[in-house]
Order: structure tokens, then sequence, then C-alpha cells
């Protein structure tokens, strides 16, 4: 019989097993920056970082415009995430507090709009964001991000207002608030946890989104990093040293992030699942 002393041991070896093998990419990703390409494909691979070769950071900001890169990323992934809270907080509550005719089947439209991968819009929101001079903009971007981050968001936030208690509206409504006032001042603290998982869900579609920044924009100034990264691979060659030393420089944002965030996702995901 394992004593209470073994099994948090074994508990903590599991979790200390489960931190390396999330971690681990991205440790091989820095030893094969730190790689020096002669050495890539010999039969014994290097384990541990050669220090030596950290100069390669430093080239690839001085010959690469990551951090250009990084920036456009950054501003892409928070308009995406800061836009489709706004847009779908509203349209959340009214499908959850409301009764009106057709409530089912835009529910259902919401949810049949992730069955269209991007590639197939591309074409229609060209021709589209041409008219109305969007092409080549961050602006456009983060609005064609928007249109695909919103109706999950809007299913995602749906859920945690149904959980809010209809007593505490009404309550509200007799002291004078409006509805507007009620979902500001009441349902978005209390549904915090999950708005803070539903901007996860868009800051990391705005981070990591491609189709559409390789369409809808053709300025280098202008290019997102997951634009800039794929411009690496090369007809003939591809410099995978450089590769993944940008690739960890466009990496860490998006895990510094979610870390800071991570405690209000974890909230937001368990939120409901105890009723008291």
């Amino acid at each position: 019989m394992i004593t209470g002393s073994w099994r948090h041991a074994l508990r903590l070896i599991t979790v200390l097993a489960l931190l390396g093998a999330a971690a681990f990419p991205l440790y091989w990703m820095f030893v094969t920056s730190l790689t020096p390409s002669a050495e890539l494909f010999a039969k014994s691979p290097r384990l541990s970082p050669d220090l030596s070769q950290i100069g390669v950071y430093h080239e690839a900001f001085r010959t690469i415009p990551v951090a250009t890169w990084l920036v456009n990323s950054a501003i892409v992934a928070a308009g995406t995430t800061v836009l489709s809270i706004l847009l779908a907080l509203l349209p959340a509550y009214a499908l959850s507090r409301f009764k009106f005719r057709g409530k089912a089947g835009l529910g259902f439209a919401l949810f049949a709009t992730q069955m269209l991968p991007e590639a197939m819009l591309v074409v229609p929101l060209y021709a589209v964001f041409g008219q109305l001079s969007l092409l080549n903009s961050l602006t456009g971007l983060i609005l064609a991000n928007t249109a695909f981050t919103v109706p999950v968001i809007t299913w995602i936030l749906k859920g945690a207002i149904d959980g809010v208690p209809l007593e505490v509206e009404e309550a509200a409504r007799i002291d004078g608030c409006s509805r507007l006032d009620i979902v500001l001042a009441i349902v978005v603290p209390v549904v915090a946890p999950t708005l803070a998982a539903a901007a996860v869900i868009a800051f990391f579609h705005g981070w990591n989104e491609y189709v559409f920044a390789q369409t809808l924009v053709s300025s280098e100034s202008l290019r997102t990093a997951s634009v800039g990264l794929a411009s690496f691979v090369g007809e003939l060659s591809t410099p995978v040293h450089s590769v993944m030393a940008v690739g960890i420089l466009y990496t860490l944002p998006a895990v510094i992030f979610y870390l800071f965030v991570q405690r209000y996702v974890v909230a937001g995901m368990t939120a409901g699942s105890v009723k008291g």
C-alpha cells in the first residue's frame, strides 16, 4: 500500500515529468538555434546549448526586421482580442437572457461559421476589403480575424452568462439600473474569468493567424511574425538555426501572455462546474 509521502512523491514526479515534456520543445528550439549549421545534421545531436553562438539572436535583430514583425503581430492580436470581446459581449447577453423568434437559428448560424475554413473566404474577403480600402493594413487584418473569433467567444460568454442568477439582475433593475449598466456593472465582473479565457482564444488566433496575414497584407513593413517565419523557407535551403532563433522570439511573448492570464483561464474553465 502506498503511503501518503510516497503518493506525494509520485504526484510531484508526474507533475515534473509533464512540465518537462511541455517545456522540452522550447528547450530544443533554443539548443537548435545555437547549433552551427554544420552540426545540425551530425550523428550525435547536441543536447546542451552552445552559448558561444548566442550572437545569432543579435544577428537576427540586426539583419531581420524581427522587432517589426513582433510589434505587428502584437497589434493584430491585441486588436483582435479587444474587438472580439466588445462585439461578442452584448450578443452573448442577448442569446442568454432574451427570447425572440429565430434565436435557435441565430445560435446555430454562429456555430456553423466555424465549419468554414479561412482559405475558402480569402478571395471574397480580398474583394470586399479592396472595395473598402482595407487591403494592406493591420486594421483589415484585425477585422478579418475578429470575424472568425466573435462567434466562438459569443458562445463561450453565453454559457457563462447563463450561470449568472437572474435574481441579481432583477434586484439591480429595481434599483434603477439600465440593461447596459447591468451588463457592465454586474455581468462583466461575474464572468470575468470566462472573459479572460475568451481573450486568450482571441489573442492566440490573432497572434498565430497566417492565411489572412499572407493574403491581405503585401507590405513588408506590415508583415506579421507568422508570415515572416514562413519567409525563411527557401527553395534550395532553409537556415534552420535562424528559423529556430526567430521562432523562440515569436513563441515567448505568447507563452508569457498565457502565463500571465492562466489563473483566470483555469477559473473560467471551471466556472459553473460546482453549484453552491
